[in-house]
């Protein structure tokens, strides 16, 4: 191969520069692919971690909770996929082994730099969208990820000749969100406003609105056992948690829900609702995890508790991660779930119940599990009453 043939696939390492050799002696013209291509000339393998099932996807932020789910979930099928981030690479080096050898590669970008961008997309059939953030920094603010950010993704998407592209909402995301506490929330807005960008410059986009995801190293649970929420044996919640309702879903059922998007045909531009089987009234939510956690947490209104409330702006000012004042109006506002929007169930994915998952999630944060491991029984545990949607 040549100097310049060696340099132009330089930026997918040297596993992908045959395949994109091959890419562009073998298939150019082809008329089942946009950038050209015949994907499935070059599938290999019985299937699983070890073949090449034709799809390749670039995946930002892929150093996030949800994305090392999807990563993993696409591994098992054989996908390649090319992980643009802009930390240190040894913090990337752990998903190495989502694939076989040559399956991932990582690819340094910014979310300003367009060139960088769409470098790491050019040879992606599939590009999904996992960037987001729960509150302001020095660096973004929240119109710069969700929106600026988007639709540059977006645009590039489809400048390359990208077939599917997959964009991460929120469930409760609204032009003009409730005023809670004070404001409005920054994060719901600007959610939805991604949306209509996305959809302008990407028509055939798939979006995915997931409520309050739960997993490993997440933020839900360890943000509610977490001591700046609990509160040590305190839980303060807007209005008592009354008349508050949530759907938690597992992490796991959505990364599955991604696999399915992108593998059934048809479904361009459709919208899904990715939320739990059930609705919880936050405050029965809460008892039912201070019961997991061994926890006697006394439950009242935050409104009532004004050295709370400096704690949030003390910890906002600050920049702390961990809570601020739009991470709270998060957690208040009532997941609302449409019925003539599709869920994730739609895609095939049987969705796991939390009693399922709750007392292995939180086992980690009890008081006593190193004192006396025997004590806790999570199957006596009775978990909140619940609401069908």
């Amino acid at each position: 191969m040549s100097l310049c043939v060696r340099s132009k696939f330089a930026l997918l390492g040297p596993r992908a520069a045959p395949l994109g050799a091959v890419y562009s002696a073998r298939n150019k013209g082809s008329s089942l692919g946009t950038k050209g291509t015949r994907l499935e000339l070059l599938r290999k393998g019985t299937g699983g971690r070890s073949s090449f099932n034709g799809i390749i996807a670039t995946i930002f932020g892929s150093n996030g909770f949800l994305a090392r789910y999807v990563i993993n979930a696409l591994g098992q099928t054989g996908a390649m996929m090319v992980l643009p981030h802009r930390c240190d690479p040894y913090l990337m080096m752990r998903l190495k082994v989502a694939g076989d050898l040559g399956q991932i590669q990582f690819h340094f970008f910014d979310l300003r730099d367009e060139k960088s961008i769409a470098a790491a997309m050019q040879y992606s059939n599939v590009v999904i969208n996992l960037i987001g953030k729960d509150q302001a920094s020095g660096n973004f603010s929240l119109d710069d990820v969700h929106v600026k950010g988007a639709r540059s993704i977006a645009r590039l998407a489809r400048e390359s000749g990208v077939e599917k592209l997959i964009h991460f909402s929120a469930l409760n995301a609204a032009e003009k969100p409730e005023k809670l506490m004070f404001a409005p929330s920054k994060f719901f807005s600007t959610k939805w406003e991604g949306e209509q960008v996305v959809r302008e410059e990407f028509p055939d986009a798939i979006v995915f609105r997931p409520s309050d995801m739960y997993g490993h190293e997440d933020r839900f649970v360890r943000y509610y056992s977490g001591q700046w929420r609990c509160n040590y044996s305190v839980m303060p919640l807007w209005k008592g948690g009354r008349k508050i309702y949530k759907a938690p879903v597992f992490v796991g059922d959505v990364a599955r829900a991604v696999v399915e998007a992108i593998n059934q045909k048809g479904n361009e531009g459709e919208t899904y609702q990715a939320v739990g089987p059930k609705l919880y009234e936050l405050r029965s939510l809460m008892r039912y995890i201070s019961q997991l956690l061994e926890r006697e947490m006394h439950l009242y209104d935050l409104r009532f508790d004004p050295l709370f409330m400096a704690k949030i702006s003390y910890a906002e000012l600050f920049k702390n991660p961990k809570m601020s004042w739009e991470r709270l109006r998060r957690e208040h506002t009532s997941d609302t779930i449409y019925g003539e929007i599709k869920t994730i169930e739609d895609l095939g994915v049987r969705l796991t119940e939390i009693e399922d998952r709750f007392p292995f999630e939180f086992q980690y944060f009890r008081v006593y599990q190193f004192e006396d491991p025997l004590s806790f029984r999570p199957n006596f545990v009775e978990p909140p009453p619940a609401i069908r949607y």
